[in-house]
């Protein structure tokens, strides 16, 4: 994608948040981030995947968004000593961050879920146009899923407690259950030890380049009482 922005182009910002946010990134994931961006400006034209159309809005709030989870994801996975870890992306849309995700994570094998089947048709499109090869898509319910992954995350899905009731059957054993969160709130937190098998482990604050948001990542644990 070759659209200039005052000053800067979009590849060098991504290559200047990928620095502050400490991400090793190659020309090739660079080139990939770019073209993501371009397809998902087109797709949207015609399939609404996202409310945000302006691509200066979608590398932003989008791409620098998932961005920032990147680093946290691979140290809780490195931790857990995964080669290849599986990470399910639940209500991905048009794969945020899933596709973020594969791109940035070659090793991991990347899975996206979402009841709509055009946003799913979209992020298939995606695994061969941007050849990805560790990403797939579901179109399916997530209460209906019966494989366990390592990690499963999402983006502004639902409330913390919902999240965990519909995707918790979703994470192995020893697994991580993560939320992308704008601001938690007390009662989420209040309703998830009340109504889930699932407690907050860490709540941890993300930066977002060129974002003047509030960001964290929730952590969750199975508890050992329910």
């Amino acid at each position: 994608m070759q659209t200039d922005l005052p000053n800067r182009t979009y590849a060098q910002r991504l290559n200047q948040a990928c620095d502050a946010l400490g991400l090793a990134v190659t020309s090739q994931q660079l080139n990939q981030l770019l073209d993501y961006i371009e397809q998902l400006q087109r797709w949207n034209r015609s399939y609404n995947l996202t409310a945000i159309r302006d691509p200066e809005q979608m590398l932003t709030q989008h791409i620098l968004d998932c961005l920032a989870v990147v680093a946290p994801l691979k140290r809780a996975t490195d931790r857990s000593g995964l080669q290849e870890p599986t990470i399910l992306d639940v209500g991905s849309g048009a794969g945020l961050p899933g596709v973020v995700l594969a791109i940035m994570l070659p090793a991991a094998k990347i899975t996206c879920v979402d009841a709509v089947e055009k946003k799913m048709a979209f992020v298939r499109q995606m695994c061969g146009v941007l050849g990805v090869s560790n990403l797939s898509a579901t179109h399916a319910r997530i209460e209906t899923l019966t494989r366990q992954y390592d990690v499963v995350i999402s983006r502004a899905f639902a409330s913390l407690s919902d999240f965990a009731l519909n995707s918790g059957a979703c994470v192995s054993l020893n697994g991580e259950l993560v939320a992308m969160k704008a601001r938690p709130t007390e009662q989420e937190f209040s309703e998830l030890v009340l109504n889930t098998a699932w407690t907050v482990a860490n709540i941890e604050p993300l930066h977002v380049p060129e974002l003047q948001a509030q960001r964290c990542l929730v952590w969750m644990h199975r508890t050992e009482t329910k």
